[in-house]
């Protein structure tokens, strides 16, 4: 059977394992699901979250985990390097930009997106958490011209999926340009635009 995604493009990490695929050259079909807790769907994906990936060999959960099952499958290019620190170094920043900079901004997505009521102590608190966030990433990301080196990796499409979504809430809920005063961030996101991959994504998204 062929890779099915299950989830939605407005879904960030979704859009990250779609974009993996496509860079892959694998085949996969997409089953459009949104979160939800009915009995059925958290029989796949226990947390009720998307993205759920289905596999010959059954379902799995969380885009790390998806992420690196499509790298052990061997199929298409690597996005990791091949040295085993250089690799821990990709992974490492994965972490700080889920940890550090996507979480925090997503504290504020019920405001952002869905008009939710959100109190000053929250966005303050938010704004300190991203500050400190994009510092770290500054201090351990390369951007030479992506985080990890001259060659992109993985840690370069969570960055593409995440701070994009972190500038806009950033934006929107705090007043604060972020894209326009941290540095690199402008230069990579458009790097990583050109990518075709990222563009079908992203014209799924509009659609």
């Amino acid at each position: 059977m062929s890779i099915k995604l299950y989830g939605m493009p407005l879904s960030n990490y979704y859009n990250m394992v779609k974009t993996v695929l496509i860079e892959k050259g694998m085949d996969f079909e997409e089953v459009l699901m949104k979160p939800n807790q009915s009995e059925d769907y958290l029989r796949i994906s226990p947390m009720g979250k998307v993205p759920c990936l289905e596999t010959s060999a059954g379902f799995l959960t969380e885009t790390t985990v998806m992420i690196d099952y499509l790298e052990e499958l061997g199929q298409g290019p690597s996005f990791y390097p091949s040295d085993p620190f250089a690799r821990a170094k990709v992974r490492e920043l994965i972490q700080y930009l889920e940890k550090y900079i996507e979480l925090p901004a997503r504290r504020l997505y019920g405001e952002v997106f869905f008009g939710a009521e959100v109190d000053q102590l929250r966005r303050d608190e938010v704004r300190a958490q991203l500050d400190k966030g994009f510092i770290a990433l500054g201090r351990l990301a390369k951007f030479d011209p992506y985080l990890a080196g001259a060659e992109i990796s993985y840690a370069d499409f969570f960055f593409k999926f995440s701070v994009n979504l972190a500038t806009l809430v950033a934006r929107k809920a705090l007043d604060w340009n972020a894209f326009e005063e941290i540095p690199h961030l402008k230069e990579l996101l458009s790097l990583m635009d050109q990518r075709q991959s990222v563009q079908r994504v992203l014209a799924a998204q509009a659609a």
